[in-house]
């Protein structure tokens, strides 16, 4: 399998620190956020790996990560021109994947748990799409893509619910056989302008393709200034105690 780090956007939720640098190259207790999903990918013997980000600051992103050969592993880069959304970013990756299968992870998510067990499973099976999911907060479900369950099947993906009726958050993890790639060309712009993961996800429960996973352990995404401290202190909680 290849992997897909989205290192995009401007950041604007924690500006001004995003005036100066690169989001995912701000500090999660020691370390830049971007090493958080790289270590996920590695974790599930990724070794190929695309990093999309945005123009703003991406000298510092290729000089922070250089070929990979430090990290073991090999990077590839693209640039987003503009915020699109999340499909836009992915699509980006077409010609890097070509007909493998993939994991997609957002630069700012930081897991306490292996997703080795969920990508070998993708690998072997006959799965289109796999998206993980999260037992958050009704804070947390307000901004996310949130899954409407029934029992272990997603009937449903809300995009960033006013009054969530679930708080299964589908987190920035996302698994895809090539097929992704057709699928996010048949998409349209939400009123938001951009394209919407979501519309992906609903795209596939659709055609009862789309498996979810539950992660046991905990999920951050350092967003804002306040994610960003809540990761720096669950993390230098967790490293402690390990």
């Amino acid at each position: 399998m290849k992997g897909l780090i989205l290192a995009g956007g401007t950041g604007s939720r924690l500006k001004p620190l995003t005036d100066v640098t690169n989001k995912h190259l701000l500090p999660i207790y020691g370390k830049p956020m971007i090493y958080y999903p790289l270590e996920t990918l590695k974790s599930a013997g990724i070794k190929e790996i695309m990093i999309v980000t945005g123009k703003y600051h991406a000298g510092e992103v290729f000089a922070l990560m250089g070929s990979g050969k430090e990290f073991g592993v090999k990077f590839t880069y693209k640039i987003q021109d503009e915020a699109g959304g999340i499909p836009q970013a992915i699509s980006l990756a077409e010609d890097f994947v070509g007909n493998d299968k993939f994991v997609a992870i957002n630069g700012d998510n930081i897991l306490f748990e292996s997703i080795a067990p969920f990508a070998k499973e993708f690998e072997n099976g006959k799965e289109l799409s796999r998206v993980l999911l999260y037992k958050g907060t009704i804070e947390q479900a307000k901004k996310s893509g949130v899954a409407m369950l029934k029992d272990n099947d997603v009937l449903q993906v809300i995009e960033k619910p006013k009054e969530p009726k679930s708080t299964w958050v589908v987190i920035g993890v996302y698994i895809y056989s090539s097929d992704v790639f057709s699928v996010i060309k048949q998409l349209k712009p939400s009123a938001r302008g951009e394209l919407e993961i979501s519309d992906v996800h609903n795209h596939y429960i659709s055609k009862k393709a789309l498996k979810a996973s539950k992660l046991t352990k905990a999920w951050y995404d350092a967003g804002t200034v306040d994610e960003l401290l809540e990761a720096n202190n669950a993390v230098k909680s967790w490293k402690n105690t390990e």
